[in-house]
C-alpha cells in the first residue's frame, strides 16, 4: 500500500487526483493539501510513499517546494501541470513522472504503473539525483518563458486588440469570459480563469481570490482591511481586494518580497505581516 498526498491549490483538480487514486486498490490518500506551506509541514511531519504535486501551486512555487523536501525522506513525486511549457521533455526522458492537466483515466493508470515500477527499482540516491536534475530544466524553461513577451487577442466593444501580455494588470472571470484589465481600460476574451493564467504565465500572477489574478509587477500600494484583507492598488489606479480564503496564501507571498531589515528577528519580522 503507497501512502499518498495531493498537493494542489484547485479544489476540482484535488477531487479528481482522490477519485482516481481512490480506483487503485494500492493507493491511499492521506492528505490534500491546497497551499505549499501546509503541504510541506505534513510531508516533513509524516513523509507519503507518493507525491501528487501541482508546478505552481497558487502563489507558491511546486518546485520550491519540491527543494525544501528532505533527501533522506523523499517520496516519489508526479508533478501535475497545466502549462506544457515546463520543460515536459525533461520529464519524458527521466524517472520523474508528470500529469499534464487535463488528463484521462489511461494516463494516470500508466503514470502510477511507471510509479510501480520505479518503488521497485531506484534507491533514494537515484531518486534525490534525478529530481534535482529534473527540477533544474524546469527553472531554466520558466526562465526562457518570461523573457517571451506572448500577445493575445481580446475584444473592447466591437473591435479585437493584440495586447501584450505584461501589459495586463488585473485578470477577472466573468461567466464565460474573462475581463483583462489594461490601464482604464476594460477587455474580454471567451476563456476560464485557468486558460487565461496559462496564457499570462510569464507575469507574476497572484490569485487574490476565486475569480481574480493580479499582475505583481503593476501593483503599486498595498494596504489592509480592519479584517486583515488586503487592498492592491494598481498602477491604472484600479483597487482590488483578497478574499478571505487567499489571506494566507497573498500573506506568505508578500512576505517572501520585503527585505528584513538588519537585527530584526525574523519571526518578529514576520509577525508584523499577520498583524
Amino acid at each position: 500500500m503507497m501512502d499518498v498526498i495531493i498537493v494542489d491549490d484547485e479544489p476540482a483538480a484535488r477531487r479528481t487526483l482522490r477519485e482516481c487514486c481512490e480506483r487503485e486498490p494500492d493507493l491511499r490518500v492521506v492528505g490534500e493539501y491546497g497551499d505549499g506551506r501546509s503541504a510541506l509541514e505534513a510531508i516533513k511531519a509524516n513523509p507519503p510513499h507518493l507525491l501528487f504535486l501541482d508546478i505552481q501551486i497558487d502563489s507558491t512555487n511546486g518546485v520550491v517546494l519540491a527543494r525544501s523536501l528532505d533527501p533522506e525522506n523523499l517520496p516519489l513525486i508526479v508533478f501535475v501541470t497545466a502549462y506544457h511549457h515546463y520543460a515536459l521533455e525533461a520529464f519524458e526522458v527521466s524517472a520523474v513522472d508528470y500529469l499534464l492537466k487535463p488528463f484521462d483515466d489511461e494516463r494516470f493508470r500508466k503514470t502510477i504503473a511507471r510509479v510501480r515500477r520505479r518503488r521497485g527499482t531506484e534507491s533514494g540516491t537515484d531518486r534525490s539525483t534525478v529530481l534535482s536534475s529534473v527540477l533544474a530544466q524546469i527553472e531554466r524553461s520558466a526562465r526562457a518563458l518570461a523573457d517571451a513577451r506572448p500577445r493575445i487577442l481580446a475584444e473592447s466593444g466591437s473591435r479585437m486588440h493584440m495586447l501584450d501580455v505584461g501589459q495586463v494588470e488585473l485578470v477577472e472571470s466573468d461567466r464565460n469570459y474573462v475581463k483583462l484589465t489594461v490601464g482604464r481600460e476594460t477587455f474580454y476574451a471567451r476563456s476560464t480563469l485557468q486558460q487565461a493564467q496559462v496564457s499570462l504565465q510569464s507575469q507574476p500572477l497572484l490569485r487574490i481570490s476565486r475569480s481574480c489574478l493580479i499582475n505583481m509587477n503593476h501593483v503599486r500600494e498595498i494596504s489592509r482591511t480592519p479584517r486583515g484583507d488586503f487592498i492592491f492598488v494598481l498602477a491604472g489606479g484600479t483597487t482590488v481586494t483578497s478574499s478571505e480564503g487567499c489571506r494566507d496564501p497573498v500573506r506568505q507571498y508578500l512576505e517572501r518580497l520585503k527585505l528584513n531589515p538588519l537585527g530584526r528577528d525574523s519571526a518578529e519580522y514576520a509577525s508584523g505581516l499577520r498583524s
